[in-house]
């Protein structure tokens, strides 16, 4: 991918006293859903040749899209946007089987890159909705995540979108009642939502396990880390992406002073910076780490050139590619392996 312009000079010119470092959270960037859905992509193209189809964003993230985008691969809100017979990739985010079946009528040659540990709520909504629970939600309202969840089971699903939503949830059987959750939330706020509807339902039921992302969870305890030390974070990543918007406000929350998202290292104000020591930087799960990397330049730039690395986590799940796409490479040796392409070094 190439480098972004416009990145080198724009903040070296700041006067700050005293010693100025970065505190870099590890894990950050690139979760295995994500480097899987963008890989398909490219995959497919390799493949099929140009264009490939996706269904809204393959990730969140604006930078990705656009390279992408490069590549032949054209972005579609809705599956009667493609012609008939063509490839089509669901993002990583997942879709309900209403979109499933259009694609379906429609002919296409569907690619589901839908994170696995999605697919696996999706596959709690099925089985909880077939045993005849009131599944509540938690999530944002609008997020394709959220859609494709709740579209498993349009018929038993509540969403809850904070912890201030429960006082007004109402359910058919108390005793018949189960939390899921959006992948991408806030750990801490999840949690005190549960905390209010248990208080609210004694008898309310648990997935049999954690909804939230490894990723998610990993970027949060290390930003959490960091942020007690840091009188400014700055989060690489787009303003769609869930658990880049989270981070932010995890920093806030643990302790930064003051906490910023940008896309771009060239986003980034210079009064931000004024009287400011200790900047703490991370990225979403969409966001590949050529990005940070442009951020630490344009810090050192601005003498920022202490960089300390804070790792809380090791990484190293990995996915396969997508079943269909797997059957269509299975003749072809150029398949490559999946995990750590645009992850950071730890």
């Amino acid at each position: 991918m190439p480098r972004v312009p416009g990145v080198r000079g724009r903040l070296k010119d700041i006067p700050v006293p005293g010693h100025k470092r970065v505190l870099l959270a590890a894990p950050r960037g690139y979760c295995a859903g994500v480097d899987r859905a963008v890989i398909a992509v490219e995959k497919a193209l390799e493949h099929y040749g140009a264009p490939v189809y996706v269904r809204k964003q393959i990730v969140h993230n604006i930078h990705v899209v656009t390279e992408l985008e490069a590549m032949g691969a054209i972005f579609v809100d809705e599956v009667d946007e493609v012609p008939e017979g063509a490839h089509i990739v669901f993002s990583a985010h997942g879709v309900s089987p209403a979109v499933v079946n259009a694609a379906s009528d429609r002919g296409l040659h569907a690619i589901d890159a839908t994170c696995p540990l999605v697919t696996k709520v999706h596959r709690e909504a099925v089985r909880f909705a077939r045993d005849d629970y009131e599944i509540l939600l938690i999530g944002h309202e609008g997020h394709e995540e959220v859609e494709g969840t709740a579209g498993e089971a349009p018929d038993h699903v509540t969403l809850v979108g904070s912890p201030d939503e429960v006082a007004n949830i109402e359910v058919r059987d108390p005793d018949k009642v189960v939390w899921l959750s959006q992948t991408t939330l806030s750990v801490d706020e999840t949690m005190e939502t549960v905390r209010r509807l248990r208080e609210k339902f004694p008898n309310l039921a648990d997935p049999p396990s954690d909804d939230i992302c490894y990723a998610t969870q990993n970027r949060q305890v290390a930003i959490k880390k960091v942020a007690q030390d840091a009188d400014l974070v700055i989060v690489v990543g787009s303003a769609n992406s869930s658990n880049s918007v989270r981070l932010v406000e995890v920093a806030l929350e643990y302790g930064a002073k003051a906490a910023y998202r940008v896309d771009y290292a060239s986003e980034v104000k210079q009064e931000w910076l004024d009287g400011v020591e200790t900047v703490g930087v991370t990225s979403g799960a969409s966001v590949p780490e050529e990005l940070v990397q442009e951020l630490l330049l344009a810090l050192s730039d601005a003498g920022y050139g202490d960089v300390a690395e804070v790792k809380t986590a090791e990484e190293d799940l990995m996915f396969s590619l997508p079943k269909e796409l797997r059957k269509d490479l299975a003749g072809n040796r150029d398949e490559r392996a999946l995990g750590g392409r645009n992850r950071p070094v730890q």
